[in-house]
């Protein structure tokens, strides 16, 4: 069969190709900022030296409460002395609380704040589920018992100072 060259032919894929795309001169003003989808780079760490005694003693209480819970299947085990612990300290707890609270509220306002405890403590639950990385049930024992009979919060936030040993601070890992 022959082609009659005066005949009507499809196009070809080259002929039906769209031309190329042309760079934008400049961007579309909706992309002056990147949307919030975006990853954006993780904000900088606070450094262990800036974070508050608030949250060093909130840490402190929660690994504690996390560690023993751990551990109370063993040999080891010292959820007594974490009672005491947090009855001892309660009122300075409480105050680290609050005050951890209103540090947030200042800088997230009421609901940010809400929403940015609640995934400190179980960021630092998560944390601590599995043991602390260096401290054993044993040594986390003997620490409950001696800070279950020392007065005041010095005391604790030196601890806390020790045990947590330059750990990132989870109060910037929870914003």
């Amino acid at each position: 069969m022959m082609l009659d060259p005066a005949a009507p032919q499809s196009a070809t894929v080259a002929d039906r190709a769209e031309p190329a795309a042309q760079p934008l001169a400049a961007p579309p003003q909706f992309m002056s900022e990147p949307p919030a989808f975006v990853a954006q780079p993780a904000p900088k760490p606070i450094r262990r030296s800036t974070m508050s005694e608030a949250e060093k003693l909130r840490r402190l209480d929660i690994m504690l409460m996390v560690t023993s819970l751990r551990c109370r299947t063993g040999a080891e085990n010292f959820q007594a002395e974490f009672q005491q612990f947090e009855s001892r300290h309660l009122p300075e707890l409480n105050a680290a609380a609050h005050s951890l609270r209103d540090q947030m509220v200042s800088q997230l306002g009421q609901q940010g704040a809400d929403r940015a405890i609640d995934r400190l403590s179980v960021v630092i639950a998560n944390t601590f589920g599995s043991g602390h990385p260096t401290l054993g049930c044993h040594e986390l024992h003997e620490l409950t018992q001696r800070l279950a009979l020392v007065p005041g919060p010095e005391p604790l936030v030196a601890a806390a100072d020790e045990v947590f040993n330059g750990d990132a601070p989870l109060l910037a890992i929870a914003r």
